[in-house]
């Protein structure tokens, strides 16, 4: 069932849990996610990231991913993840995307501001949900970073009230110590911060990125804290790349593509269920 991230999201706001959001880079790992969500009866975001493209094009998931989620047993929000300009957004649009996230926090707050209300007016006018992004997150997608101070990427809370308020968006990421790709040390996070925004934007969806590799207990401080949405691609991927290497010495000679793709779907899928458990206290 294709659906929008607002009444998901409401209900987690409500009942204090945090949806997942997973991204498709392919079809085995949206594969893995619908089948994830179906065995545990558990509503879901399947997105795709423009960092993805040279690995499965806009033009080609979406169709995917929209026709998978109509044909879903549960709720299934097809969302674009990290849209960095109006251009994408208007695309994801036109190809049908139930929800889109604008990612202006590398601009400066008032043009965030006003690119943001630029992109709430369009989605709004078609049904269509709005996430947006206030502070800035590093990036340790390919062991780029070496060191960083958390404190100068946090999320200020008045700032979040004030971005919340002037663009009308449906959820917010925030920033409080996570990083997007692999942690090479352990994560500093500041669940106050957390905390603080949710006291300032009210009953706003909190969005957690860069959620993969954390413990159970991170996750669960940071639900409680007023986390909505979780992001979670990494870790579910380098699963999956594992499973590549323990067929190929299962069976070495006569292994063919079709049952590599299978085995990984399904290593990927039960890593898929155990951090939706955890996301839904179930």
């Amino acid at each position: 069932m294709l659906v929008n991230m607002k009444e998901m999201l409401d209900e987690a706001v409500k009942k204090g849990y945090a949806v997942g959001g997973f991204n498709c880079a392919s079809l085995e790992s949206a594969l893995a996610a619908i089948k994830a969500a179906e065995e545990l009866n558990l509503p879901f975001i399947l997105q795709h990231a423009p960092a993805h493209e040279e690995y499965i094009a806009l033009d080609i998931a979406g169709p995917i991913m929209i026709d998978l989620a109509k044909k879903s047993k549960v709720p299934v929000c097809v969302h674009l993840d990290h849209g960095p300009d109006v251009n994408i957004i208007a695309k994801a649009l036109r190809l049908g995307f139930t929800s889109v996230m604008f990612d202006g926090s590398a601009m400066s707050f008032d043009d965030n501001v006003a690119t943001t209300k630029l992109i709430t007016s369009m989605a709004h006018s078609l049904n269509v949900t709005v996430e947006a992004e206030i502070g800035s997150m590093p990036h340790n997608l390919k062991g780029e970073m070496k060191e960083y101070i958390p404190e100068d990427f946090y999320t200020k809370p008045d700032e979040a009230a004030q971005f919340a308020e002037l663009t009308d968006v449906d959820a917010l990421a925030i920033s409080f110590g996570t990083v997007h790709g692999i942690y090479k040390t352990t994560p500093k996070l500041s669940f106050d911060v957390i905390k603080q925004i949710r006291l300032s934007t009210g009953d706003l969806p909190l969005v957690m990125h860069g959620g993969s590799g954390l413990t159970e207990d991170d996750y669960k401080k940071a639900i409680s804290s007023g986390i909505r949405k979780i992001n979670y691609y990494t870790y579910e991927a380098l699963a999956g790349g594992k499973s590549v290497y323990d067929i190929v010495n299962k069976k070495p000679q006569g292994l063919l593509y079709h049952d590599v793709a299978t085995y990984a779907t399904e290593v990927m899928k039960e890593d898929v269920k155990r951090v939706m458990k955890i996301f839904a206290n179930v």
